[in-house]
């Protein structure tokens, strides 16, 4: 029984390290599809000159980044707590 309940835990590990790195890989990713602005500086803060709302594709790319953040934070604290 004992064996078990270490053997679920350790696979509980394991499923949420590889989730982790999934979330972080796609977080990533939607993050710097959204960079706006030409050249290296808008990576840096630059280029932020004007204020433009976000529309369309930008729109639901803002919502799945804050969603996959959320995910990430819960996949951080579980793997703190288990």
């Amino acid at each position: 029984m004992v064996i078990r309940v270490i053997r679920i835990a350790v696979d509980m590990n394991q499923i949420l390290f590889y989730g982790q790195i999934a979330a972080s890989i796609i977080l990533i990713v939607l993050i710097a599809i959204q960079q706006r602005g030409t050249a290296l500086g808008s990576a840096f803060g630059g280029g932020g000159e004007f204020y433009s709302s976000r529309r369309g594709i930008q729109k639901k790319l803002h919502y799945a980044t804050i969603g996959v953040a959320g995910i990430f934070i819960i996949l951080s604290i579980l793997s703190l707590i288990i």
